[in-house]
């Protein structure tokens, strides 16, 4: 069967050839969008032609159906016949650039070396496609997302307590312990509590503060200066950028 006389025939059963091209076809018929090699196009008229008494309008709609299913599969990589490109720049199994190929050729080169087409770069113009292994690709993939997920630190916020008559060797021990939680890469709260009479010597909190913040300095910053609320004293500290 030549290419007139499979055009004859689904004129005939009210389908439509939408892309024609010496290896595939998008064919609409009045219940479907398909999309076929040449050589497979006897098979899909006859599935045309078992199908004619939809509407007028059911070839707008399938239409419409399919651009809104390509939009919704925005995100998802594209792989051979998803891809709705009509060029394409193409790198090859070896990694060869091709340049830029019409999108048949670029799946018949990908049917040839047994490989899939695979979309890497859709915003690009024209498309970026690559021939590969998407099986093995897409475990590649998956495993740089976990492995991504897995060195993500979720950024904590630790407490230290103070006291205004805080002693040396404890001031020490709790500015070793924030240090530790700034190499981490988690912030820092310090809070100190006035009891009693205390709260007419606030000099002392920001004293002691003070002190604190000079005792971690190489690890910490100051994100938040020493502030009053209620009988509390509030300070943070966040990790510096050029320590671990």
């Amino acid at each position: 069967m030549t290419k007139s006389d499979f055009i004859h025939i689904i004129s005939e059963v009210k389908a439509e050839v939408i892309r024609f091209s010496p290896y595939r076809l998008t064919l609409v018929g009045p219940h479907k969008i398909q999309k076929v090699l040449f050589a497979d196009a006897c098979a899909s008229a006859i599935f045309i032609s078992g199908h004619n008494n939809k509407p007028k309008g059911s070839i707008q709609k399938e239409r419409d159906r399919t651009i809104s299913a390509r939009d919704n599969k925005k995100n998802q990589t594209q792989i051979n016949e998803d891809i709705m490109a009509d060029e394409v720049r193409l790198i090859d199994e070896e990694g060869v650039m091709r340049g830029i190929v019409s999108i048949d050729e670029a799946l018949a080169l990908a049917e040839e070396a047994d490989l899939d087409l695979v979309n890497i770069s859709p915003n690009a113009d024209p498309p970026v496609c690559k021939i590969l292994d998407y099986g093995k690709y897409r475990y590649e993939q998956q495993k740089k997302e976990k492995n991504a997920k897995k060195n993500q630190h979720v950024t904590e916020i630790k407490e230290i307590r103070l006291s205004a008559s805080i002693e040396d060797h404890d001031i020490e021990v709790k500015a070793k312990a924030a240090s530790k939680f700034l190499q981490d890469g988690d912030k820092v709260k310090v809070s100190l509590r006035f009891r009693g009479r205390e709260r007419d010597y606030t000099q002392l909190g920001f004293d002691a503060m003070k002190r604190f913040a000079d005792m971690v300095a190489d690890y910490g910053v100051i994100e938040k200066e020493p502030k009053m609320e209620g009988r509390r004293m509030n300070m943070f500290l966040a990790p510096k950028k050029d320590k671990k």
